[in-house]
This record gives C-alpha cells, sequence and structure tokens, in this order.
C-alpha cells in the first residue's frame, strides 16, 4: 500500500510540475520576462492580464504564494480607468513566501524581501525589506555575517533531512539543535 501511495504522490507532482511549466510558458508567451535560473516555487499569482509588465531577472527566488500584481482596479469605478506599472525584480532576490508586490516597483540587486511582505514602494540593492508596507531592515551582506556567525557552532542538516527523508530520529535531531533559537538546512 506504502508503495502505491509512493507512486501515486510521484505521478501528482509530476502532473503539478508539468501545469506549473506550461502555466509560466504561457506568462512568457504573453510577455513575462524570466532570466536564467530563477526558482520559482509552486502557488505563485503573476498577473497574467498584465504579465508583459513584469520582469524577474537572473538568479532570483519566488517563494510559494508571491503575488506580482502590474495593476490597481481601485480607481476602475470611480474614474473608469485601471492603474498599470512595471514590476522589475532585479539579479540574485529574494521574495519570501506570500509576499506581494503591487504595480511600479523595482526590487534592486541582492535584495531580500521577508514574508508576507505587502512591496508598495522600490527597494534599493542589498537592502532588506519586511512588513505591511514592506519598510527598510537592514543591509543584505549584515543579515548574511549574522547568518554565518549564527551557523558556526550548529550542524548544517543535508538533504537526508528533509521531509520526504525524515524519520523520528532525524526529527527530533532537528528538534534538539533548534533549540529556542534557529537550526540550518540545505
Amino acid at each position: 500500500m506504502l508503495v502505491l501511495i509512493r507512486l501515486l504522490k510521484k505521478f501528482y507532482d509530476r502532473i503539478k510540475k508539468d501545469q506549473k511549466r506550461k502555466y509560466i510558458n504561457e506568462l512568457i508567451k504573453n510577455g513575462l520576462t524570466l532570466g536564467k535560473n530563477v526558482n520559482i516555487v509552486e502557488k505563485f499569482f503573476f498577473d497574467p492580464s498584465h504579465c508583459y509588465l513584469i520582469t524577474i531577472c537572473d538568479n532570483c527566488t519566488i517563494c510559494p504564494g508571491v503575488r506580482l500584481i502590474a495593476h490597481d482596479a481601485s480607481t476602475k469605478d470611480l474614474l473608469g480607468f485601471t492603474k498599470l506599472g512595471k514590476i522589475t525584480i532585479k539579479e540574485n532576490c529574494f521574495i519570501g513566501d506570500s509576499t506581494i508586490i503591487l504595480p511600479g516597483v523595482e526590487i534592486g540587486p541582492d535584495a531580500i524581501v521577508g514574508a508576507g511582505s505587502v512591496v508598495t514602494k522600490d527597494v534599493m540593492s542589498q537592502t532588506i525589506v519586511a512588513g505591511n508596507p514592506a519598510h527598510y531592515l537592514g543591509k543584505t551582506d549584515d543579515y548574511i555575517s549574522k547568518i554565518k556567525e549564527l551557523s558556526i557552532d550548529k550542524k548544517i542538516f543535508s538533504e537526508e533531512y528533509w521531509i520526504h527523508n525524515l524519520n523520528e530520529d532525524r526529527k527530533n535531531e532537528l528538534i534538539k539543535s533548534v533549540g529556542n533559537t534557529i537550526g540550518f538546512i540545505i
């Protein structure tokens, strides 16, 4: 029975991957500009009616639940027209889970946008923003140095600790490592 469940999951995952690829290809056909080595995790929304206004440059990570909305229809009923604006995500950016990026926003190179943020204004290069509305938290280099320092005395767990490989012993080891702070996994 377990073998059948694994086969069904593998089949389901393949269908989801194919659907995602087809959806992204349709967006590109309609004008989305997508750089090289862009990692788009599942369940995203890139304004399909205005995707030609969206550019994501090389080496970016777009986490689950991210919404790139290149139009604002709040004026439609009152004025008879909708506002439009480009969204540009420059090289090497990380856009956190469930972030919303609104029209007319540029995210500078090497920026990090924290999970759950609503980005209404440009984000400077090499900065971290988070919140609703997103606001400046610090420089990317400072954050990376801080995390590197925190990781010195911690185990960095391998792929063997990813959810599909996780058993009770590994789970307990991860929990113990995290303790009351944070842990690390590749």
